[in-house]
């Protein structure tokens, strides 16, 4: 059994999952910060790739990184290609797993309690040190779940991955591609082994997230 896809769909999904870690957490931080109506266009602009279907999303990243779009061509000149590359792979996924980063760390930034960070402040503790000694631990139950919910939906990405990097055995095989593939070839059985890694994993992953939701719920008990 060949265990590239396996690989593949991990290292995809780990890359786009700290490029998907700090950004959303940067646009969370910001936009929660942000006046109601800016907030409400940013909110848009950003949960947009959560409910457009994934291929729609692999769609426009074709016209923007394809080989012959001229970003495409540009990046070609330093031996840059997304599309056909496993690291393609990585912008696909980020994009599809944004949403699930940002809409968790919001949440989570907007429950904080701004009291501790301007007692910081009078106190003389710099911004940074506010963020990533105090923001941050407050709420980190809420930017793990978030995480791992963007890990997940990194790993299991088809439609927006299929379209930029496609299906190639060795090179740009998921997990996703390789079901699709061994289902439209007849090899059931090989194509069942590989749905039963996914339902592993994944299932791995929903008792992580509960477990951290519950340990959320009781602190917030505490």
């Amino acid at each position: 059994m060949d265990w590239y896809p396996l690989y593949n769909s991990l290292r995809i999904a780990f890359f786009s999952c700290i490029i998907v870690f700090f950004t959303g957490i940067f646009a969370a931080y910001y936009v929660a910060r942000l006046p109601r109506a800016i907030k409400g266009i940013l909110d848009v602009i950003f949960t947009l790739p959560m409910v457009l279907p994934p291929t729609v999303c692999g769609y426009f990243l074709l016209i923007l990184l394809g080989p012959k779009r001229p970003l495409g061509i540009f990046l070609a000149q330093f031996g840059i290609q997304f599309a056909m590359t496993w690291y393609g792979g990585i912008v696909a996924s980020a994009v599809v797993a944004f949403p699930l980063m940002y809409r968790t760390a919001r949440g989570a930034f907007e429950s904080f309690d701004v009291n501790l960070a301007y007692s910081g402040q009078t106190l003389g503790l710099s911004n940074t040190y506010i963020f990533w000694r105090i923001r941050m631990p407050a709420c980190r139950q809420g930017i793990l779940a978030g995480t791992v919910l963007a890990f997940a939906r990194a790993l299991g990405e088809y439609g927006a991955t299929s379209m930029l990097i496609g299906y190639v055995p060795g090179r740009t095989a998921t997990i996703s591609t390789t079901v699709y593939q061994l289902w439209r070839t007849n090899e059931e059985t090989e194509a069942f082994k590989w749905v039963l890694i996914n339902l592993v994993i994944s299932t791995i992953i929903l008792l992580t997230v509960n477990m951290l939701e519950r340990k959320n719920r009781k602190a917030g008990g505490l």
